[in-house]
């Protein structure tokens, strides 16, 4: 195991900033040098090889993380939901914990494998699935409650006799407003 990055030893300020700018991808490592020279005059400053290897070690991470966030959208795809909805989007985030998980898991012992990972994506699923059927009964539940409301005050609007000023034309207006058919 090799010894500790310098850059690990820095301030979190200095070490948030180079990673923010590692993670724009548009400056050079002697551009980056200059940059935190303006931006932290007082602080340690790692050197431009530090730099560089952190560099490197830091676009394979974020190679992986790209990786391992379509092998989370593709187990979502095959699962069958969409991975833009707002379901399909916290499962993707879930799958993609348990795929970082199991591959750092994978670097340590052989315990965690993309099959449990896959295991895990399918009762993910099958929670997804048994609160949008949760969610479908309650809304059935209020269309039906809102159908006898309806029902109820139509009738009541019905059996209204026209007396103290209340005509035909106010009975319409209030059923127009309520929304009651015919």
């Amino acid at each position: 195991m090799g010894r500790k990055s310098s850059i690990d030893r820095l301030e979190p300020a200095v070490r948030t900033h180079i990673e923010k700018r590692l993670r724009e991808r548009r400056l050079t490592l002697d551009e980056l040098i200059e940059d935190l020279h303006e931006h932290f005059p007082s602080a340690d400053k790692p050197s431009r090889s530090a730099i560089g290897r952190y560099k490197v070690s830091f676009d394979e991470m974020a190679k992986r993380l790209r990786e391992q966030q379509a092998m989370a959208s593709l187990l979502v795809e095959e699962l069958g939901e969409n991975p833009n909805d707002k379901a399909g989007a916290l499962m993707v985030q879930s799958i993609q914990t348990l795929t970082t998980h199991a591959a750092l898991g994978a670097q340590i012992d052989d315990e965690t494998t993309i099959d449990d990972v896959r295991k895990l994506a399918r009762a993910a699923k099958d929670v997804l699935q048994a609160s949008k059927a949760s969610r479908e009964e309650r809304a059935a539940i209020a269309r039906e409650a809102r159908e006898a409301l309806l029902e109820e005050q139509k009738a009541a609007l019905a059996a209204m006799p026209i007396k103290g000023g209340v005509t035909e034309e106010t009975k319409q207006a209030i059923r127009e407003a309520l929304g009651i058919t015919a």
